[in-house]
């Protein structure tokens, strides 16, 4: 099973709106897919003796990811990186096994024209330096504010495209690193 990470805990964001979208390709696509939204994450996880001991609370969103045959990492770009709850929530997950060996994608989003290029060449150094397998292909969407209708929906057919041809080349390149496993 694939895991879905929406890289953002803000109320109503764009991040959910597009993350929606590749649920629904993935679906298509008859790849079962597990969505990690951060903001449900459980508030004690915040606390400062969280780095110590793991809430239990907290358990089955370390455990989604470690049971992952890859992951999909849809990242808003903030203040030119990542949202500060994106790294938080990689800060507390086990290491190595959480990335290591493990196929990871990416889905950048911003109100700019850079389509969150930054934030995602911050992930790929967080995910490198943790042994994760980067798949190439990134999907930046820029000034998305203005691509999204009234219900959230992409309105650019070549940008769900694009994000159609990531998931089937994604899924193929976990297929194949798991098959040299």
């Amino acid at each position: 099973m694939m895991t879905l990470i929406v890289g953002t805990n803000r109320p109503g964001s764009n991040t959910r709106k597009i993350a929606k979208h590749v649920e629904e390709i993935y679906a298509n696509l008859k790849i079962p897919l597990h969505v990690i939204d951060l903001a449900d994450l459980p508030p004690e996880i915040f606390s400062a003796a969280a780095y110590a001991e793991k809430p239990q609370s907290f358990h089955p969103f370390a455990q989604a990811v470690i049971k992952s045959s890859g992951l999909i990492v849809v990242t808003p770009e903030y203040n030119g990186g990542i949202p500060g709850v994106l790294k938080y929530f990689i800060d507390m997950l086990k290491f190595p096994e959480s990335f290591e060996r493990r196929p990871v994608c990416f889905i950048g989003l911003a109100a700019g024209i850079w389509g969150a290029l930054r934030p995602v060449e911050q992930l790929q150094n967080i995910f490198g330096y943790r042994n994760a397998y980067i798949y190439p292909e990134r999907v930046f969407i820029s000034q998305v504010g203005n691509l999204l209708d009234a219900d959230g929906r992409l309105t650019q057919q070549d940008l769900l495209d694009r994000l159609k041809t990531q998931a089937e080349g994604f899924v193929e390149f976990t297929r194949r690193l798991q098959k040299t496993a």
